[in-house]
């Protein structure tokens, strides 16, 4: 099994074709206006109407138009259908509207129709306490097996320090990790939703595999899992510290961030981004059917 770079075709076959199709299974709390923003990252980046404005390869969208002092006034998307003709079309479906620093529409351009090589929720909520949300990267695990074998440098830089560990040549060959790379964080995935049902009596956790990693919820939204951020790094701490879990610490105590969209393509490896419930998880299983072989 290998992995690859999704084509321009395929990206927007998938999202024509078949992330319609999986929208009625989105966790709940993900709706039109929930949270407070989308994203999208493009591969290339692609020009805005105001001329000596930068071009953008990543875009922040707020589900609502706010007042000035922050309250909520007139929606950006009546239905979460308008989120799925913006991630299929981001520049003919700008919620910026005719705003100077909306996408410039591609009919007046001879650059091509921007192409979502990523899609993004915001953790950030209207109607529900800040996501909780732990990520768990296949990256940080295969620099830390490497660190681990190869001791004979410190300071080697981290393609180096790939190579030398053979993790660059072995499948999927040329990322920075290996395939059991991902299943040992898939593993860790379960521990981290173990260690919320258990020790922090969790009723809604979610494991979701991210294409490269693992995303785990805790969705609980009674007071007692209303975690404010000095909560968070203990959360984090404890995750780090007493279970040995290589977590990113800034996604659960960073409210600002925003996540992969369940269901969405990670275009770099061809996969669907997705909830999951075994540990035996198998990546090849989450290969979309726009995908040739």
């Amino acid at each position: 099994m290998t992995w690859r770079q999704a084509t321009r075709e395929e990206i927007y076959s998938y999202y024509a074709e078949e992330f319609p199709q999986y929208v009625d299974d989105l966790p709940e709390f993900i709706t039109a206006d929930g949270p407070k923003q989308y994203a999208v990252a493009f591969r290339d980046p692609h020009p805005v109407r105001k001329d000596d404005v930068p071009d953008k390869d990543f875009i922040r969208r707020d589900t609502w138009q706010t007042n000035r002092s922050g309250k909520r006034t007139t929606p950006e998307f009546s239905s979460f259908e308008d989120v799925v003709e913006f991630i299929q079309h981001p520049a003919r479906n700008d919620p910026l509207g005719q705003s100077n620093f909306a996408l410039a529409d591609p009919a007046v351009l001879e650059k091509s129709n921007p192409l979502p090589e990523a899609v993004y929720y915001a953790l950030d909520h209207w109607e529900r306490p800040w996501v909780l949300l732990v990520d768990i990267d296949a990256k940080e695990i295969a620099r830390q097996r490497a660190t681990d074998t190869v001791s004979e440098d410190g300071d080697q830089d981290n393609e180096t320090l790939l190579v030398a560990a053979g993790i660059l040549d072995a499948e999927p060959a040329g990322y920075p990790y290996a395939f059991k790379d991902i299943d040992r964080a898939i593993e860790y995935g379960f521990e981290v939703r173990d260690i919320f049902e258990e020790d922090f009596n969790a009723e809604e956790t979610v494991v979701v595999y991210s294409g490269q990693g693992v995303h785990v919820y805790l969705l609980d939204t009674d007071l007692a899992h209303r975690y404010d951020e000095q909560s968070r790094e203990v959360l984090n701490d404890l995750l780090l510290e007493t279970y040995d879990i290589p977590i990113d610490p800034v996604v659960t105590a960073d409210r600002r961030r925003v996540a992969r969209l369940p269901f969405s393509l990670h275009a770099d490896v061809c996969s669907i981004v997705q909830p999951i419930e075994s540990r035996g998880f198998d990546v090849r299983s989450a290969t979309p059917e726009v995908v040739g072989e």
